[in-house]
Protein backbone atom coordinates (compact mmCIF):
# COMPACT_ATOMS: atom_id res chain seq x y z
CA UNK A 1 0.00 0.00 0.00
CA UNK A 2 1.31 3.38 -1.18
CA UNK A 3 0.99 6.37 1.23
CA UNK A 4 -0.79 9.43 0.48
CA UNK A 5 1.23 11.42 2.56
CA UNK A 6 2.69 14.66 0.83
CA UNK A 7 0.80 13.71 -2.72
CA UNK A 8 -1.17 16.30 -4.64
CA UNK A 9 -5.07 16.31 -4.02
CA UNK A 10 -6.80 14.39 -6.71
CA UNK A 11 -9.64 16.85 -9.42
CA UNK A 12 -12.46 16.64 -8.08
CA UNK A 13 -15.97 18.52 -8.41
CA UNK A 14 -18.93 17.74 -5.89
CA UNK A 15 -22.14 18.78 -4.88
CA UNK A 16 -22.39 20.16 -1.49
CA UNK A 17 -24.86 21.53 0.99
CA UNK A 18 -23.59 24.37 2.98
CA UNK A 19 -25.40 26.93 4.83
CA UNK A 20 -29.07 25.76 3.43
CA UNK A 21 -27.90 26.28 0.13
CA UNK A 22 -26.56 23.76 -2.60
CA UNK A 23 -23.34 24.78 -4.08
CA UNK A 24 -20.64 23.22 -6.48
CA UNK A 25 -17.06 22.59 -4.93
CA UNK A 26 -13.71 21.54 -6.37
CA UNK A 27 -9.94 21.40 -5.93
CA UNK A 28 -9.83 25.10 -7.12
CA UNK A 29 -11.41 25.80 -4.10
CA UNK A 30 -8.76 24.67 -1.55
CA UNK A 31 -5.33 26.81 -3.64
CA UNK A 32 -4.17 28.81 -0.98
CA UNK A 33 -5.72 27.36 2.63
CA UNK A 34 -5.57 24.61 4.36
CA UNK A 35 -8.30 21.79 4.29
CA UNK A 36 -9.29 19.10 6.09
CA UNK A 37 -11.54 16.50 4.89
CA UNK A 38 -13.90 14.66 7.34
CA UNK A 39 -15.10 11.42 5.63
CA UNK A 40 -17.99 9.35 7.45
CA UNK A 41 -20.45 6.33 6.52
CA UNK A 42 -23.53 8.05 6.07
CA UNK A 43 -26.08 10.47 7.01
CA UNK A 44 -28.59 9.33 9.49
CA UNK A 45 -26.28 7.16 11.15
CA UNK A 46 -25.44 7.13 14.78
CA UNK A 47 -21.22 8.11 15.73
CA UNK A 48 -21.32 10.60 12.54
CA UNK A 49 -23.63 12.92 13.99
CA UNK A 50 -21.02 12.96 16.94
CA UNK A 51 -18.42 13.66 15.46
CA UNK A 52 -19.98 16.20 12.84
CA UNK A 53 -21.69 18.34 15.84
CA UNK A 54 -18.08 18.50 17.31
CA UNK A 55 -16.33 19.61 14.22
CA UNK A 56 -19.07 22.32 14.50
CA UNK A 57 -18.24 22.70 17.41
CA UNK A 58 -14.90 23.62 16.78
CA UNK A 59 -15.27 24.76 13.36
CA UNK A 60 -14.94 29.05 14.23
CA UNK A 61 -11.53 28.02 15.99
CA UNK A 62 -10.49 26.14 12.79
CA UNK A 63 -11.87 28.96 10.37
CA UNK A 64 -9.65 31.96 12.55
CA UNK A 65 -6.64 29.42 11.15
CA UNK A 66 -7.20 29.55 8.23
CA UNK A 67 -8.70 26.26 7.52
CA UNK A 68 -12.11 24.96 5.98
CA UNK A 69 -13.45 21.90 7.20
CA UNK A 70 -15.35 19.83 4.46
CA UNK A 71 -17.07 16.71 5.58
CA UNK A 72 -18.14 13.80 2.69
CA UNK A 73 -19.73 10.82 2.82
CA UNK A 74 -21.56 8.99 -0.65
CA UNK A 75 -24.97 10.46 0.41
CA UNK A 76 -26.48 13.39 -2.13
CA UNK A 77 -26.73 16.64 -1.42
CA UNK A 78 -30.11 16.55 -0.79
CA UNK A 79 -29.97 13.57 1.69
CA UNK A 80 -27.45 16.00 3.90
CA UNK A 81 -29.94 18.71 3.37
CA UNK A 82 -32.48 16.23 5.04
CA UNK A 83 -31.06 15.25 7.44
CA UNK A 84 -30.13 18.93 8.33
CA UNK A 85 -33.82 19.58 8.29
CA UNK A 86 -34.07 16.58 10.63
CA UNK A 87 -31.43 16.63 13.12
CA UNK A 88 -30.64 19.80 15.94
CA UNK A 89 -26.73 18.24 15.77
CA UNK A 90 -26.59 18.88 12.19
CA UNK A 91 -28.27 21.39 11.43
CA UNK A 92 -25.53 23.26 13.74
CA UNK A 93 -23.15 22.73 11.18
CA UNK A 94 -21.79 25.40 9.29
CA UNK A 95 -18.72 23.99 7.14
CA UNK A 96 -19.85 22.17 3.56
CA UNK A 97 -21.12 19.05 3.68
CA UNK A 98 -19.78 17.36 0.42
CA UNK A 99 -21.71 14.58 -1.59
CA UNK A 100 -19.38 11.75 -2.91
CA UNK A 101 -22.56 9.44 -3.96
CA UNK A 102 -19.79 7.85 -7.03
CA UNK A 103 -17.49 7.23 -4.69
CA UNK A 104 -14.54 9.55 -6.20
CA UNK A 105 -13.66 11.46 -3.37
CA UNK A 106 -13.44 8.32 -0.68
CA UNK A 107 -11.75 5.93 -3.70
CA UNK A 108 -8.92 8.84 -4.12
CA UNK A 109 -8.50 9.17 -0.62
CA UNK A 110 -8.51 5.39 0.01
CA UNK A 111 -11.75 5.48 2.39
CA UNK A 112 -14.08 3.96 -0.14
CA UNK A 113 -15.74 0.43 0.97
CA UNK A 114 -16.17 -1.51 -1.98
CA UNK A 115 -19.20 -3.79 -0.69
CA UNK A 116 -21.02 -1.39 1.04
CA UNK A 117 -20.99 1.78 -1.19
CA UNK A 118 -19.83 3.72 2.25
CA UNK A 119 -16.87 5.44 3.35
CA UNK A 120 -14.47 4.63 6.52
CA UNK A 121 -14.16 7.17 8.82
CA UNK A 122 -10.85 9.24 7.47
CA UNK A 123 -9.36 12.46 8.28
CA UNK A 124 -6.78 14.34 6.05
CA UNK A 125 -5.02 17.76 6.42
CA UNK A 126 -4.13 19.41 3.06
CA UNK A 127 -2.12 22.60 2.92
CA UNK A 128 -2.59 25.54 1.01
CA UNK A 129 -0.38 23.94 -2.02
CA UNK A 130 -3.06 20.82 -2.33
CA UNK A 131 -0.48 17.87 -0.46
CA UNK A 132 -1.68 15.44 2.19
CA UNK A 133 -0.07 16.57 5.24
CA UNK A 134 -2.29 14.53 7.73
CA UNK A 135 -3.81 10.96 7.05
CA UNK A 136 -5.53 9.06 9.99
CA UNK A 137 -8.34 6.09 8.67
CA UNK A 138 -10.08 4.07 11.03
CA UNK A 139 -12.66 1.63 11.55
CA UNK A 140 -16.58 3.45 11.50
CA UNK A 141 -17.32 2.41 15.46
CA UNK A 142 -14.28 4.40 16.74
CA UNK A 143 -15.09 8.22 16.90
CA UNK A 144 -12.89 11.36 16.26
CA UNK A 145 -11.95 14.34 18.50
CA UNK A 146 -11.83 17.72 16.69
CA UNK A 147 -10.04 18.85 19.54
CA UNK A 148 -6.76 16.45 18.94
CA UNK A 149 -7.54 17.24 15.15
CA UNK A 150 -7.35 20.91 16.21
CA UNK A 151 -3.89 20.43 18.01
CA UNK A 152 -2.35 18.24 14.65
CA UNK A 153 -3.45 20.98 12.74
CA UNK A 154 -1.54 23.80 14.81
CA UNK A 155 1.36 21.22 14.73
CA UNK A 156 1.25 21.61 11.06
CA UNK A 157 1.02 25.13 10.21
CA UNK A 158 3.91 25.40 12.82
CA UNK A 159 6.19 23.21 10.53
CA UNK A 160 5.18 24.97 7.80
CA UNK A 161 6.59 27.77 8.95
CA UNK A 162 9.72 26.44 10.70
CA UNK A 163 10.42 23.54 8.39
CA UNK A 164 14.05 23.25 10.58
CA UNK A 165 12.17 22.40 13.83
CA UNK A 166 9.66 19.32 14.63
CA UNK A 167 6.77 18.95 17.30
CA UNK A 168 6.95 16.33 19.65
CA UNK A 169 4.38 14.25 21.23
CA UNK A 170 1.37 16.34 22.90
CA UNK A 171 2.92 19.33 21.69
CA UNK A 172 0.47 23.00 21.56
CA UNK A 173 1.20 26.25 20.73
CA UNK A 174 3.85 27.59 22.35
CA UNK A 175 5.52 24.69 23.86
CA UNK A 176 9.18 23.53 23.33
CA UNK A 177 9.85 22.18 19.62
CA UNK A 178 12.63 20.00 18.80
CA UNK A 179 15.66 20.80 16.33
CA UNK A 180 17.14 17.73 15.13
CA UNK A 181 20.21 17.15 14.57
CA UNK A 182 22.86 14.96 15.61
CA UNK A 183 23.11 16.42 19.17
CA UNK A 184 19.72 15.24 19.77
CA UNK A 185 20.41 11.69 18.59
CA UNK A 186 20.29 9.21 21.43
CA UNK A 187 19.47 12.04 24.35
CA UNK A 188 15.66 12.22 24.15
Amino acid sequence: MNTIINTKITDFSVQAYVNGEFKTVTQNDLKGKWSIFFFYPADFTFVCPTELGDMADKYSEFQKMGVEVYSVSTDTHFAHKAWADASDTVKKIKYPMLADPTGHLTRAFGVHIEEAGLAYRGTFLVNPEGQIKLAEIQDNGIGRNADELFRKTQAAQFIAKNPSEVCPAKWTPGAKTLKPGLDLVGKI
